[in-house]
């Protein structure tokens, strides 16, 4: 629901500034399982207006805004820069993550209908260790115990390059490039067994109007951590005017996920997920919930909902 928390290149990519923020609870019922909240806002610097032909996305009753003489007119942006920023919290047990990047990104036309960018994320990452919730085989411990919050800071780096036209986007992204390994130490207590790798993902997309109220989003996600098996979403959105959307995922050999989002103005819009898993963490969790809200911000042409992202 939010391309640019995997891809820094994204940020810019449309007319305005567009704010969202997420909270997502993993393997609800199953103890001390993953919640992850993230803020992010990303937008243009010195963005060209679209020409006026293209600039039909004012909401209007009964008539779809983003129908097919919109499309027939796309054209790419003029050259800019954009910039976002981003803040995630993840805790998973005695484990938090707590990580802040800045990013910048420059689009580029490649020929009236087709855009390239590119796009460098770098910040910092505080990983936080609870010792005092490690459960060993002992109740008391005496290596570990009043060891306290363990923490470590080390700086991140993600990059990525993302091709957009009005039927198609390619993008692919390298998260965590500087590899680290991960020592925490204290009085008491040294734990150094844990690495940070990079993670590399590819994603396409391609849009194709069914009607001229509905779209269809079939898109793919594939990413690899090495020395882990490649691993692949397949994503299928349904898309009604400028209003409201629902789709669904496949995860493989992990789960499924269905998904819905309205638009509520051209200022607000919400989303939903609801992933449930196919391994055995089934029988101990109740699925994985995500609920997110996004704001428009300088949305001078009134759009609902994006024009180069889905």
């Amino acid at each position: 629901m939010n391309n640019y928390i995997i891809n820094p290149a994204v940020a810019g990519i449309e007319n305005y500034w567009d704010v969202k923020a997420s909270h997502r609870l993993q393997w609800v019922g199953l103890q001390d399982a993953p919640v992850t909240t993230y803020f992010t806002v990303q937008g243009p610097l010195h963005h060209g207006d679209y020409d006026r032909e293209t600039a039909t996305s004012f909401h209007a009753i009964g008539k779809n805004p983003r129908g097919e003489a919109y499309w027939r007119n796309y054209t790419s942006a003029e050259p800019h820069a954009g910039v976002g920023f981003t803040v995630i919290n993840d805790v998973t047990g005695p484990l938090n993550r707590f990580a802040i990047y800045g990013t910048y990104a420059y689009h580029l036309s490649l020929d009236p209908h087709t855009s390239l960018s590119v796009g460098l994320s770098a910040g910092v990452t505080q990983l936080s260790l609870n010792a005092d919730k490690l459960n060993f085989a002992t109740t008391v411990d005496p290596a570990v115990s009043g060891a306290g919050i363990l923490s470590k800071l080390k700086p991140d780096i993600s990059a990525g390059a993302w091709l957009y036209s009005k039927d198609y986007f390619v993008g692919l992204a390298f998260q965590q490039i500087i590899p680290e390994q991960i020592a925490f130490a204290s009085n008491t207590v040294a734990l150094q067994n844990g690495k940070l790798l990079p993670h590399t993902f590819l994603s396409a997309g391609y849009r194709m109007m069914i009607s001229e109220d509905v779209s269809f989003l079939p898109s793919v996600l594939v990413r690899y951590i090495n020395p882990l098996p490649i691993g692949f979403d397949l994503n299928a959105k349904f898309q009604y005017q400028d209003l409201l959307w629902a789709g669904a995922s496949y995860r493989y050999q992990d789960g499924f996920a269905a998904m819905v989002g309205v638009n509520l103005n051209n200022n607000i819009n919400i989303g939903y997920s609801y992933d449930i898993t196919t391994s055995q963490l089934n029988t101990v969790s109740k699925g994985t919930h995500e609920i997110l809200i996004g704001f428009l911000i300088g949305n001078k042409y009134g759009d609902w909902c994006p024009r180069n992202l889905w």
